[in-house]
């Protein structure tokens, strides 16, 4: 294995780098284990396209590690996880390699829980639970929450609307001028929250028909994918894939905000910090898309999956994006770093008790 991999899995405390191969099928993927500190490490699925095998370990590795910050800022006990399945998921995808693939998940024992993602559907997801019960994301009549596309979008534009007060001094939208880059099932929802709240949007996607759908059904502005960047609005929504906040970009970005859903939106955490000199507030993205991850994970809370609760934590995320700009204020530290912070204190108290509970029980033996 390249030394840069294992260098960084040490920098970040990794648990576990598990790389499947299925040649009957055609299955190559990785699993990423962050941590299960607290609790087994859980994210989703993606099947991507990548230039070169050492991409999709590392976009593995960076997706499993703001996995185990997006739940323990959300307040979800679970860890951090992520697999990649390296091929195309319109020519690639088979129930063959999916079966497969819930099989290298069955063989984490539970250590790893996957879901839906980029490249994955929740019918791919049921393919898997016929391999595995190491399932999360399950359409509804499978005993999961099914489509949480809509709780994603939700929180990312309560996040958008934290940050529009505290530039603006008033969170709604009315009147902002919005640049959202990626039409895909939770930007296309967003959309509609921003558009009914008063906002006048120009979108962009890579997929001409989701373009003129949205053209027509909202009445939006669109450009082409890669002028995105250069639009003159108030707001940058990232709706795609990650690292879209990066050397090229960021120097283009006219507006005070950036939000939306995108992982890893950062190239760099270097770039979060010129962000900051820039005098750009940034909604952390694994708290801003948290919204998915609370609806789905909650019915592993006591009583099962109830839909009110996980609506009303769904929409705590909004308070949890101010309490990242307070934390920034305190410390005088960049938003990302502020959100760590958050992340990790709920982490080093879970811990904290467990070592409480077991001194206890060691005492008593």
């Amino acid at each position: 294995m390249d030394a840069k991999i294992l260098d960084y899995m040490t920098r970040y405390r990794f648990k576990k780098l598990v790389v499947c191969n299925d040649t009957d099928s055609g299955l190559r993927a990785v699993i990423a284990i962050h941590s299960t500190a607290l609790g087994p490490a859980t994210g989703g699925l993606r099947m991507w396209t990548y230039e070169r095998e050492e991409d999709a370990i590392f976009d593995a590795m960076r997706l499993a590690r703001g996995m185990t910050y997006k739940y323990a800022a959300a307040g979800v006990n679970l860890g951090g996880g992520k697999a990649v399945i390296i091929g195309d998921p319109k020519k690639d995808k088979s129930e063959a390699l999916m079966r497969a693939m819930g099989r290298f998940i069955d063989q984490q024992g539970g250590e790893y829980m996957t879901g839906e993602d980029v490249g994955t559907t929740l019918e791919d997801m049921e393919t898997l639970y016929s391999e595995t019960n190491h399932v999360v994301t399950l359409p509804t009549h499978a005993g999961g929450a099914g489509d949480i596309s809509p709780a994603t979008a939700l929180s990312s534009v309560l996040a958008t609307k934290a940050c529009a007060l505290r530039v603006w001094g008033d969170n709604s939208l009315k009147g902002r001028t919005v640049a959202l880059q990626g039409l895909g099932v939770c930007g296309s929802k967003a959309l509609k929250l921003m558009v009914d709240e008063g906002a006048r949007v120009t979108v962009a996607d890579v997929d001409p028909d989701k373009v003129a759908a949205a053209v027509d059904t909202y009445g939006v502005q669109a450009c082409a994918p890669d002028e995105i960047y250069d639009v003159d609005a108030d707001i940058f929504a990232p709706y795609a894939l990650g690292a879209i906040i990066n050397d090229g970009t960021i120097s283009r970005l006219r507006g005070k905000v950036v939000a939306g859903s995108a992982n890893n939106i950062l190239a760099e955490e270097r770039h979060g910090d010129e962000l900051q000199a820039r005098g750009i507030t940034y909604a952390v993205d694994y708290v801003a898309n948290s919204g998915g991850t609370i609806f789905d994970t909650d019915r592993f809370r006591k009583g099962g999956f109830q839909s009110e609760r996980a609506w009303a934590n769904v929409r705590r995320v909004y308070e949890r994006t101010l309490e990242v700009f307070a934390i920034a204020d305190r410390d005088g530290i960049p938003y990302y770093q502020a959100a760590d912070r958050m992340a990790e204190a709920r982490i080093d108290a879970v811990n904290k008790v467990r070592l409480l509970d077991t001194n206890h029980a060691s005492v008593h033996r």
